[in-house]
């Protein structure tokens, strides 16, 4: 007879399969004939025929007749009782040759019970099918169930249990347990229908729901939107937070956090002492730039324009400024390198983040960080405390209403540190582009995109900089401006500015060139512009009374009738002595105002060999007395005995002002030499350098400044270190044509040119 393997089907006896006609065509290799037998064999897994082995199949089986197959192409098994394989082969044309026996079962089951209980499964089916589209075909087919064996394998695809429970019910001999097994198989399947329905039912209901409450609050808020339109003075605080919350264009994130804030707001009403609180962090919420800006198109030559407009000179920081511009727009970038401008009060690092602005086409954003000690001054407050508000950073974004400004962070050198935290540090996020693209304000609490911010930080020094923090930043130097320079900027910016606040036509008032280079040079005192500003400004308002006096008046200030002009007397500026003493020696300084001159002052009297050294000096500056005085005992060993025999007093002029720096080496180890050899040095000659005790001469930092200090006091000739002859580059040309600047690398070549002989050389006596 055929065998016709069969997997995760229910076989059973007494019961009715039914299967198409071309799956036994292909499983038994021939078409079926009713009436023909058939061996029904339980497959351990689903396998195609050409998988099959000897050991595939279960070791029960059954034995049926092919019954009805009609024109649909379906045919029907009558399964008769059940077999033992004893042996199963497969042959080389895939079919199946087998041994079988008759395995009895064990009648232990009641008939009238079974049909009883049969029935009921039946009618528990029939129940589940009402009102489905497919009951009438269920009840045409379950017509035919007569034993529950026929609804278990009518059931069979339908019901979610394993194979082996499947095998499990054709290997059971009681007909009892196999019957009590079915009907428990089939009732769980029942109920397991009816949960599923339900549940589909209920979701099916709650996605109705949701769809017409969504399509209700559609219509609200198209009615709602109509209204407001309108009358849009009748839109209420809450309504009009809602449509600038949707409209906003924020991060998820945001989002969701403002729609559980207004939520909340609409809960509280207009009684709670919380309204006015989150109202005020919605309209900061809403009120930010969420949207990206789009990128302009950055023409590299207005840009020129725009810094060349608004600031003379400062040439190396406009190329740098324009080579950042022009990587930005082969980038397609909105930012780039975090600049940071450092230089002396007054020389324009501000203003120039200004002229950024306008090269850009951006806002600009100053933030005034000095003496910012509190880290909630740049991350803000949580909004637990009463009073808070957002930080600097969000605060400026805010006022300026774009996310993509020139944001000036002024005077970070200025920041401090207390209990409260360290605001620094809390900078390290903002600045970082690697972090401040979800940078996270403690009162907003939601993420914010700072990466599309232009930042630029000023600052006089770097002393007070954290490290971690200049690391971060790309630092510009500001040198001082030459008397030149200052000139060419008054006449070009300042006089018309002043003009013009003061409302004075620019024909009416007339300021020689001699007259303004007396205000540089007598009534200012400093490394950049703004003293300058405050000159141009008194001179305007004093020619104001004088011409709502006589308002035809045409007024000229010049050299002669300066003082008229100025409530302030002349600056004493430090100039060179005009004649020259053994032991004081001009030295060369650098302070955050600008560059200064220094004389070292040097001085023996009798004593025991005790050291004075006054004018405030530093832990650095004493200890440069120290090395000087070293190298001058070796140099001058003969004059040794000077040191020992007598007090030395070192004192530097000024002695209200602190000092300190290792620039002054060359200049004291002078000074004593000068003095232990009775040879005066030249008042107009100056230097500046660090030196070591094998007496080399080392680099130091600040030489414009010190350059232009040594100009203005009237100094010839500066001795500078060789290190120090690139830094000349960034010296203006018309101070190098005012000095005779030599580099020098050993304090023996300094004293060899000032013609200071001694009775051993250096390089002898180390």
């Amino acid at each position: 007879m055929a065998v016709l393997p069969l997997y995760n089907t229910i076989i059973l006896p007494e019961s009715k399969i039914w299967l198409r006609t071309s799956f036994y065509k292909e499983r038994t290799g021939k078409a079926p004939v009713s009436g023909e037998r058939v061996s029904l064999l339980a497959l351990k897994k689903d396998q195609t025929r050409a998988q099959w082995t000897d050991d595939s199949f279960y070791p029960i089986g059954a034995a049926g007749i092919l019954g009805e197959i009609d024109s649909s192409g379906f045919m029907s098994i009558d399964v008769l009782n059940r077999v033992n394989v004893e042996e199963a082969a497969i042959l080389a044309d895939r079919s199946v040759s087998m041994t079988v026996s008759r395995r009895a079962d064990t009648g232990d089951l009641d008939a009238d019970d079974a049909r009883s209980r049969t029935t009921s499964v039946k009618d528990r089916i029939l129940t589940f099918a009402r009102g489905q589209q497919w009951e009438p075909m269920l009840r045409a087919f379950a017509a035919r169930w007569d034993t529950l064996w026929s609804i278990a394998a009518a059931m069979s695809p339908w019901l979610s249990i394993s194979n082996e429970e499947k095998y499990a019910l054709l290997a059971e001999d009681s007909l009892s347990k196999r019957f009590d097994e079915t009907e428990r198989i089939l009732l769980e399947g029942l109920e397991m229908a009816d949960v599923t329905s339900e549940a589909q039912t209920a979701q099916k209901e709650d996605h109705e729901k949701l769809y017409r409450e969504s399509a209700i609050r559609k219509q609200i808020e198209y009615l709602q939107k109509q209204l407001d339109e309108m009358h849009p003075e009748n839109v209420t605080e809450i309504r009009r937070l809602e449509m600038k919350l949707e409209d906003s264009g924020m991060n998820e994130t945001a989002l969701r956090e403002g729609r559980k804030v207004l939520n909340r707001l609409k809960g509280e009403g207009a009684n709670s002492p919380e309204t006015g609180m989150l109202t005020d962090w919605l309209d900061l919420l809403t009120g930010l730039p969420w949207k990206k800006e789009a990128a302009r198109d950055i023409i590299l030559d207005d840009a020129r324009r725009a810094l060349d407009a608004e600031h003379s000179g400062l040439d190396k920081v406009k190329t740098r400024i324009l080579q950042q511009i022009a990587v930005m727009r082969l980038k397609g970038r909105q930012s780039g390198s975090i600049l940071c401008f450092v230089g002396a009060p007054g020389t324009g690092k501000t203003s120039i983040g200004e002229s950024i602005a306008k090269a850009l086409g951006r806002k600009y954003v100053r933030v005034s960080l000095g003496g910012a000690r509190d880290e909630a001054d740049i991350r803000g407050h949580r909004r637990t405390y009463i009073g808070a508000m957002p930080g600097r950073i969000i605060d400026g974004i805010h006022k300026c209403g774009a996310s993509n400004p020139v944001m000036v962070l002024d005077e970070v050198d200025k920041l401090a540190s207390s209990y409260n935290g360290d605001p620094a540090s809390a900078l390290l996020e903002v600045l970082d582009p690697e972090q401040n693209f979800s940078f996270t304000d403690h009162y907003l609490n939601v993420p914010f995109d700072l990466s599309d911010v232009f930042f630029i930080c000023t600052a006089n020094t770097l002393d007070t900089i954290p490290e971690p923090l200049l690391n971060r930043m790309e630092v510009i130097s500001f040198r001082g401006y030459t008397p030149l320079e200052k000139h060419e900027i008054a006449r070009a910016h300042l006089l018309p500015k002043a003009l013009k606040a003061a409302g004075i036509p620019e024909e009416t008032l007339n300021l020689t060139d001699e007259a303004l280079d007396l205000v540089i040079e007598d009534y200012t005192r400093e490394a950049g512009v703004r003293g300058l500003k405050k000159r141009m400004d008194q001179i305007c308002r004093a020619a104001a009374i004088q011409l709502v006096e006589q308002p035809e008046a045409k007024i000229e200030i010049t050299g002669e009738n300066l003082a008229q002009y100025m409530d302030i007397n002349p600056v004493h500026h430090k100039r060179v002595p005009a004649k020259a003493k053994p032991g004081i020696v001009t030295g060369l300084a650098w302070t955050p105002s600008g560059g200064d001159i220094l004389y070292i002052q040097t001085l023996l009297t009798k004593g025991a060999g005790k050291i004075t050294v006054t004018g405030q000096l530093g832990d650095v500056m004493k200890e440069s007395a120290q090395i000087a005085m070293t190298l001058v005992k070796s140099l001058f060993p003969d004059r040794a005995d000077a040191f020992s025999e007598n007090d030395l007093h070192i004192h530097v002029p000024d002695g209200a002002t602190p000092k300190d720096g290792p620039s002054a080496g060359i200049t004291l180890t002078c000074a004593l030499a000068s003095l232990v050899s009775g040879t005066q040095i030249p008042p107009d000659v100056a230097m500046t350098g660090e030196v070591s005790l094998q007496g080399d001469v080392n680099p130091i930092g600040g030489l414009p400044e010190k350059l232009m200090a040594a100009q203005r006091a009237g100094v010839t000739r500066v001795f500078i270190p060789a290190d120090n002859l690139d830094d000349l580059k960034d010296v203006a040309q018309e101070v190098k044509n005012a000095l005779e600047i030599i580099p020098v690398s050993t304090v023996s070549e300094v004293l060899a040119r000032l013609s200071i002989s001694a009775q051993e050389s250096l390089d002898k006596a180390v």
